[in-house]
Parts: structure tokens; sequence; C-alpha cells
């Protein structure tokens, strides 16, 4: 009952204008950092390995600018499970489009990098309403929320969701079939099919799955960034041109040059990384776990 009374308080969420619920997400935001203390720490925590160059005031700052904008990730999300499609094309805006499109044209899969920026659903939407896509997805545990979320997934085009416990298989077949895949792989899963190389020069637990995946389709890498705007001005999301030289035959060097790509987006808007997950909770043998 209370998670049905939860999604019917989101649904009304996104009648209201934007730079309404700006202020509210902000609101959330600020009022989390005080009461979530155990992911406070984990951002501060993320902080401190990332940012040793900032004192600890200036690290609360960041950590109290993270939660209102995670604040506002969280309740725009009503946005894109029932917002019209016409008021979501005025909010999403999209540069570099051309350079999926183009790729396509020219019958090269298209892997997209989409790191764990706050903004990065509001991202895969405003790609879904441009392409006809794919992407992973994780089964959510509470059944209402997994056919929420599943609808919000599949509302625009012709969507593929490829289950995170498929092979890699799947993700070749759809990027060879002319889908272009919205890939995560920024996140530690674990000891297991990840390897150890440097995140703002610390060791991170890091799935090698861009370069792999790259070889395998045969596939041109785009990254893909979202930005909250402030207030009322929606999204913006940017497509980088297709990199060079990638995937080389080094696994771990396409992964380190993964890595530092992201660690540059970050450094642009560091408060909308997210740093409320737990990046460094996979060390190496004998290494301190930080949380």
């Amino acid at each position: 009952m209370l998670i049905r009374l939860l999604v019917g308080f989101l649904w009304g969420l996104h009648v209201l204008p934007l730079p309404v619920l700006a202020r509210l997400g902000n609101g959330l935001g600020a009022l989390c950092f005080w009461i979530a203390r155990r992911r406070r720490n984990v951002v501060l925590v993320n902080l401190r390995l990332c940012f040793p160059e900032l004192d600890e005031g200036q690290r609360s700052r960041l950590a109290r600018a993270h939660f209102r904008v995670l604040g506002r990730s969280i309740l725009e999300r009503s946005l894109l499970l029932w917002a019209r499609p016409e008021r979501l094309d005025h909010l999403l805006k999209v540069d570099g489009a051309e350079h999926i499109r183009d790729l396509i044209a020219a019958g090269r899969p298209v892997l997209m990098l989409a790191p764990h920026f706050v903004g990065l659903d509001a991202g895969g939407a405003a790609i879904a309403m441009r392409f006809d896509c794919a992407s992973i997805y994780a089964v959510q545990p509470n059944p209402v929320f997994d056919r929420l979320l599943l609808r919000g997934r599949q509302r625009f085009g012709d969507q593929l969701l490829i289950s995170r416990h498929d092979s890699l298989r799947a993700s070749v077949r759809a990027m060879k079939s002319g889908r272009p895949l919205y890939y995560l792989p920024d996140m530690d899963l674990g000891r297991r099919d990840s390897i150890f190389v440097p995140f703002f020069g610390v060791p991170a637990a890091t799935v090698p799955g861009l370069s792999r995946l790259a070889r395998l389709a045969g596939a041109s890498v785009v990254a893909c960034v979202t930005r909250i705007l402030p207030g009322g001005e929606g999204y913006a999301v940017s497509v980088s041109e297709p990199w060079a030289d990638f995937p080389t035959g080094d696994v771990e060097a396409d992964t380190r040059r993964m890595n530092a790509w992201i660690e540059d987006a970050v450094r642009t808007m560091p408060e909308q990384y997210y740093w409320v997950h737990r990046r460094f909770k996979t060390r190496p043998p004998g290494e301190p776990r930080p949380y």
C-alpha cells in the first residue's frame, strides 16, 4: 500500500512546472543530507579520496550540492515516467546526435558510454526518443516499481532491454542489428570480471566491458553525458565524436582511458556524479575498506 501511495505521489508531481519540481527536489536533497547518514558518509569518503586537494569545508559544500541535485533527479523522474513526449522534447536537449546518426547510416555498430551522472536516466530517455536503442536492465525487487520502471524505459520508440545477467552476445547482437547500446560501466560490481585501474588516482574495481564490447561488435564508442541545468532549464545531453583508436589490443589500457575520460567529465560538474555509490568498496588484496 505504501509503495502505491508513493507512486501516486510521484504521478502527481509530473504536472508541476519544472522550476517548482526543481525547488522541491533541492529541498528533498537538503533533507536527505541530514537524515541519510550512511549515504552522506559514503559521499564524503568518496570526495575525500577523489579530491584530496579540497579542505573539509569545501568537500562538505560539494556533498550538500550533490544531495540537492540528487533530490532533483529523484522527483524529476516523474517527468520521464508520465510527461507528454512534446514536453520532454522541450526539456531534453541533445547536442551531437548527428554522430550516432552518421554511424548508423554508415552501418557501424554504436556503443554509448554513459557515466553515472545523476541525470543519466533523462539522457537515456532523450536518446530513446530519437533512436531505437538498447540498454541494460536490472530487475527491481519490488514488482510495482519494476513494472513502473519498465514502462518508463519502454515508452519511447522500439527499445530493447537486455538483462544484466545475459551474456555479452545479447549486447553485441543488439549493436550489430543497428541499435545503439546505452552502456553504464563505471560502478563497482565486485571482484568478478573486474580489473583494478585508477579512478582519481585510487585503484577502482572496474568492469572492462567497454573495450570488450567494442571489440566484439566492431563498434564505435561515443560518450554520452547528461547535465541537469539550473532551475527550470531542463537537461543538456552531450554526445561526443567517435573515439579514435579504440579499442586497442590492451584491455587494461582501454579501461584506464575510459576512467580518465570520466574523471575529466566529472571535474566539469563534480556535484552531479553519483557519489552515493560505494565506488571503492572492492579493494586490492591487503588494502583497507574505506567505508
